[in-house]
Formats: structure tokens, sequence, C-alpha cells
């Protein structure tokens, strides 16, 4: 069931999701201030490229305050954006019964778009 969700998912749209994070981390690669952040954002794309049967938790080590000021700083600067995003099309899709679980999947990705520093990818 999972590998039919991430099919249907890549096709409605997950696919274009992902190539847009790829292309700003690529963006963001280019400086040296953004390097961190394209990391995160090549996380988001690995997570909205195959989410179903994957998740993301907290990882107890990597909760310091360099996190912390990471994560903030990754709000101002767009992170809010992706997460309102995300939820809209959440919201959006929550509207039809066979949109609940795509909807599930933006939600899920709003979360790790507000504060993606200190999180792990894995598979459930």
């Amino acid at each position: 069931m999972k590998f039919l969700g991430n099919i249907i998912w890549l096709t409605f749209g997950g696919l274009i999701i992902s190539v847009e994070y790829f292309i700003s981390s690529i963006l963001l690669m280019i400086t040296i201030i953004g390097i961190p952040f394209s990391f995160q954002t090549l996380k988001l794309a690995s997570l909205a490229l195959w989410p179903f049967g994957r998740t993301t938790v907290v990882n107890a080590k990597h909760t310091g305050c360099i996190f912390a000021v990471m994560n903030i700083l990754w709000l101002l600067l767009g992170g809010i954006w992706i997460a309102i995003t995300h939820t809209i099309f959440g919201i959006l899709l929550f509207i039809t019964i066979i949109g609940i679980p795509f909807g599930k999947q933006h939600i899920k990705l709003a979360v790790v778009a507000l504060s993606p520093f200190g999180r792990e990818i894995v598979t459930f």
C-alpha cells in the first residue's frame, strides 16, 4: 500500500515538489553560508520524493544550541513559507476522501519544514 501511495504521490505533484527542493539545494550550495541549509532542503527533497512509509524523528544527540539557532534562521528565511504552502495543500486535499492520505503527507512535510535541523528520516 505504501508503494502504491508513493507512486500516486509522485504522479500528482510529489515529483515536482521534490525537484523544487533539489533546485533550491543546489542554489543554496553555491554560497558558503547556505550550505547547512542546503543539506536540510535535500532532506526535505528526499522525504517529499517518497513520503509514505517514512517519517522524521528528533535525534537526541542533535538538540544543542546550534540546532535551535539554525532552526530559527531557517524559519525566518523561508521555512515558514514552505510550511504554509504544505499546510494549504494539505487542507485542500483533506476536503476529498481520496486526498486524505496525501493531505497527511503534506502536514508531515509542513512540520519538518518548520524545524528540519536535528531531525532524521526513518523508515517504518
